[in-house]
């Protein structure tokens, strides 16, 4: 015997009959693998409105206190119309020079547009494969120098603080703090990490005037060779260096390729 599969309005249809023929509401909810509230609500269901009130019903409720009146919908609408190139937030502007009462907020307005087509929903939070991870492979690749300021003494003045990260590992190797963000400050914090570390691949700074007059225009990833002068003074052979302890120690020349543009 074919095996028949029957809608869940039928099925409803079924427990119903049953529940009206006399099968107690309890062995019904357990046949239909239900509980019997909702056995009770098919049956209220069917004798309000008959085998139609059995179908599944919409979840929204059928009225919304906080929704946009509908005139207001209507405005929005005609205003974007109007003005395709006006979002939300300026749309909320003109709506309070109009003297519209109340004022939608931006979000009403942006769920407005959304639900009559007129502007594309944006993704709700930026999926993970969106990002692109740009850490170099192996430590001194890449330093990233940078001045942080806000650090204030205790006499209330303020101080800068020099830092460089190293791109892979993450470790810190400029920690200067600084009474002035100057050129020379930032060379000196700049030449004491590399008589401690060595000289890294490439640099990376931002737009900082105190990196654009040393090294180059900001914001560009400068090679090994291309430091400020390093082209020049750089030997092919280590250099001998002192440490902190007054013992020389050979500062690897470590020449890397440019980075694309």
């Amino acid at each position: 015997m074919a095996l028949v599969e029957l809608s869940v309005v039928e099925q409803r249809y079924r427990a119903v009959l049953e529940a009206a023929a006399g099968v107690p509401v309890v062995e019904v909810a357990a046949r239909f693998e239900v509980s019997r509230q909702s056995v009770h609500a098919w049956i209220r269901r069917y004798g309000d409105g008959g085998l139609g009130a059995l179908a599944d019903r919409p979840r929204r409720p059928d009225t919304c206190p906080h929704q946009v009146s509908a005139d207001i919908e209507a405005a929005v609408c005609e205003m974007r119309r109007d003005h395709p190139r006006w979002g939300p937030v300026r749309m909320v502007h003109e709506l309070a020079r109009a003297g519209v009462v109340p004022v939608p907020s931006r979000m009403s307005v942006y769920r407005v547009l959304v639900r009559h087509g007129l502007i594309e929903p944006g993704p709700r939070k930026r999926p993970k494969d969106s990002y692109l991870r740009w850490e170099r492979d192996e430590p001194m690749a890449l330093w990233q120098l940078d001045i942080v300021g806000g650090v204030f003494l205790a006499g209330g003045t303020e101080a800068k603080v020099v830092t460089g990260v190293d791109d892979h590992s993450r470790y810190c190797v400029i920690a200067s703090v600084v009474a002035r963000a100057t050129g020379r400050a930032v060379c000196l914090a700049f030449a004491a990490a590399l008589r401690a570390f060595g000289v890294p691949g490439e640099v990376l700074t931002d737009n900082g005037k105190q990196f654009t007059d040393r090294f180059g225009k900001g914001g560009e990833v400068l090679s090994g060779p291309d430091l400020p002068g390093q082209r020049d003074r750089l030997p092919a052979d280590p250099a001998p260096l002192a440490d902190d302890h007054g013992e020389d120690r050979a500062v690897p020349r470590q020449p890397a390729p440019r980075a694309a543009r």
